[in-house]
């Protein structure tokens, strides 16, 4: 349904001010129920976090389905952004406290690359799979094989292994739930390691936004209509390549990591000058580059958080995620191209600070 659903509302003769209502609800309940619904898988199952995620989402899209119009859309839009919240905060704590428990924490940074690269390749077949189910069946079905897809998700999910608990994990899942979302929001704003590794998964997952103007930039560029969707998907592809490769980037210090992104903002601001579409190509390794140090960053929250309450602590970063979002929006109505390339390398001088490793004989949590 995703490739469609904007078109969905529109064909069911939804206005462009009711569709932005939409996608607001969307973004404000995602926004209020981050750090919430992260302190619930902390305190209750970040497996069953998952699985919800599934179900929810599942629900909004029968909403949609069976009963097409602006109340059921905006019922599921929220329904999508409770479930998405859900999911934001439990996915990278299970994975990181599963391989922790396997005695294989090393290598995070490698599997969490290889879960963003296989988002990225699926949305090739997604788009083939979306036109070939609407050509058949129309939206609705289109919106039938989407819950199902949900549902099996949420069934896989269901399968994950999670690791007992014991210790100071232990105390906190039996501790009580506002004990469990204060101890995550003291450990986000509290300690200085976990502030800049949370300043850095924002900011740079914030910049994925710019995905969304990749289309808008290839026709202004001279780019027919009709070669767009083409030329759109050799991004994600790269993206892909980048992501899987952020084990490996894994290895680089906080100088590295500066020297690879800097590396992806001139790409991107060589793009911005040459405005052609042979700048596509410059965009595309900017994106593959970005991907492999935004997996680094997630990496290194992972490894800075130190209390049960992770999956607090990482919809945190959500949280902040979402704010840092409008920040390329608003650069977009301001400058297009240009502001956005200026967000870019604001970014860039911001993240030797927040790659920064304690220095020796200074205590982690100052």
């Amino acid at each position: 349904m995703y490739p469609l659903y904007a078109l969905l509302f529109a064909d069911t003769g939804l206005s462009g001010a009711e569709i932005s209502a939409l996608f607001a609800v969307w973004s404000a309940v995602g926004i209020a129920a981050e750090v919430p619904s992260g302190a619930l898988a902390d305190r209750f199952s970040r497996r069953g976090a998952l699985v919800l995620g599934g179900v929810l989402q599942a629900l909004g899209y029968v909403l949609w389905t069976a009963f097409p119009g602006f109340a059921a859309f905006a019922a599921g839009f929220a329904l999508w952004g409770l479930g998405g919240a859900f999911v934001s905060g439990a996915s990278e704590s299970l994975v990181y406290d599963g391989l922790a428990a396997a005695g294989a924490r090393a290598h995070f940074a490698r599997v969490h690359g290889w879960m963003e690269a296989a988002g990225q390749l699926a949305q090739v077949p997604v788009a083939v799979a979306a036109t070939v189910l609407f050509a058949t069946g129309g939206y609705e079905l289109v919106g039938w094989v989407s819950v199902g897809m949900c549902l099996a998700a949420a069934a896989v999910a269901a399968r994950l292994p999670e690791p007992p608990r014991s210790g100071e994990e232990g105390h906190a899942a039996v501790a009580g739930y506002l004990a469990t979302l204060r101890t995550g929001l003291r450990e986000a704003l509290s300690r200085a390691l976990v502030r800049r590794a949370l300043l850095a998964v924002a900011l740079l997952t914030g910049l994925d936004a710019i995905e969304e103007y990749f289309p808008l930039m290839a026709r202004a560029w001279g780019l027919p209509t009709e070669a767009v969707p083409l030329a759109m998907a050799a991004i994600p592809l790269v993206g892909a390549l980048g992501s899987a490769f952020g084990g490996r980037a894994g290895r680089l210090g906080a100088r590295g990591l500066t020297v690879v992104y800097g590396l992806a903002a001139l790409l991107f601001a060589g793009a911005a000058v040459v405005r052609h579409p042979a700048g596509l190509a410059l965009i595309a390794a900017f994106y593959g580059l970005y991907r492999a140090v935004l997996v680094v960053a997630d990496a290194r929250l992972q490894d800075r958080i130190g209390s049960a309450a992770r999956a607090t602590v990482t919809s945190v970063a959500g949280l902040a995620t979402e704010l840092a979002v409008f920040s390329v929006y608003l650069a977009w109505v301001a400058g297009e191209m240009v502001a956005v390339t200026g967000l870019v390398v604001v970014v860039a001088a911001v993240l030797p600070y927040a790659f920064r490793a304690p220095r020796a004989g200074i205590p982690v949590q100052v």
